[in-house]
């Protein structure tokens, strides 16, 4: 089992979570730049999608920057040959390490058998993870979870998992059927530890659900005895996330990056629809007074020049 650079770093080690239409290429590397995590992850891409005829809209979704390093590709199939052809593709494109979605709930991944359905089926699941090593050679190949389908299944899906040897398992602290309705339990996360200490195995642990920022971090590892831990919400209008060092963030200064992010959009992924941006311009302006009629300009905006104009005539008033 190669743990690659996931062996190098320091514990805990605080991750970006992957997520669809938000840790696309301009987000990322404008968290580089303001508040580096100790790894990146992409948004999650289809290998099926890749090697049937989508190769030219998705493998955008793959570029990064060497600010982002280290950096981890993730996928969603439930075909192992694809699978393995996708993680030869990250090895190809400079990749420090593969991740395989064995967590998210959304119904059109699940019918392909893919993201959290994958639980209702361990063969298979550790057939896809053998798959990702053969093609991935010396990289490391990981996987993103839930501790059950419809209830905790944690225990017998854990031992599943490692028995393939991935080089990091990340537990997000729910079932698939409690989506993000309730509160995430992160006595799972303790427990998933032990469940890897019991086994001996040297697979890392990252835990993940709700964690608010780094401080809250480094207590959820304290308490759980986590390697690490996954913050994926918390990123929202908030690139400063993962520096400890930055308490402070004025007005201007969030509306400058939020307009240097829309650019970036702008620039590097014409292929998506700009009203993706909108859910940022809502966590980047909230928590001030006159914030909201800001917001409602926004909305409205249909390009960066648009937006920039909008927040320049705000900060000039």
């Amino acid at each position: 089992m190669s743990k690659g650079f996931w062996e190098k770093l320091n514990k805990p080690f605080f991750v970006l979570a992957p997520m669809a239409d938000v840790t696309d290429a301009p987000f990322r590397r404008v968290i580089a730049k303001y508040g580096k995590p100790d790894v990146t992850y992409t948004e999650f891409v289809s290998a099926d999608g890749l090697f049937l005829g989508g190769y030219d809209a998705l493998v955008k979704d793959l570029e990064f920057t060497e600010d982002e390093r280290p950096i981890v590709a993730q996928f969603f199939t439930s075909d192992p040959e694809r699978m393995k052809k996708a993680a030869e593709l990250a090895v190809e494109l400079g990749f420090d390490g593969i991740d395989i979605n064995m967590g998210c709930p959304d119904r059109s991944i699940e019918k392909q058998g893919a993201g959290s359905a994958l639980m209702k089926n361990p063969q298979l699941a550790k057939e896809l993870i053998k798959a990702a090593q053969e093609g991935a050679g010396d990289i490391p190949v990981s996987v993103k979870t839930r501790v059950g389908y419809n209830k905790d299944e944690l225990d017998e899906w854990l031992r599943a998992l490692l028995e393939a040897e991935p080089a990091v398992i990340t537990v997000h602290a729910r079932t698939r059927k409690q989506m993000s309705k309730v509160p995430a339990d992160w006595s799972y996360i303790k427990r998933a530890v032990e469940v890897r200490d019991n086994l001996k195995s040297d697979t890392l642990i990252v835990g993940n659900g709700d964690v608010t920022d780094i401080k809250d971090a480094r207590a959820k590892a304290q308490e759980s005895g986590a390697d690490g831990i996954m913050l994926g919400r918390a990123i929202f209008g908030n690139p400063w996330l993962f520096d400890e060092s930055k308490s402070e963030v004025s007005i201007e200064e969030k509306l400058k990056v939020m307009v240097e992010h829309t650019k970036l959009f702008e620039e590097l992924v014409p292929h998506k629809n700009f009203s993706i941006m909108k859910k940022h311009y809502k966590a980047y302006v909230q928590g001030w007074d006159g914030a909201k009629e800001l917001r409602i300009k926004l909305m409205e905006a249909k390009t960066a020049s648009g937006v920039e104009e909008t927040v320049n005539e705000y900060l000039n008033k």
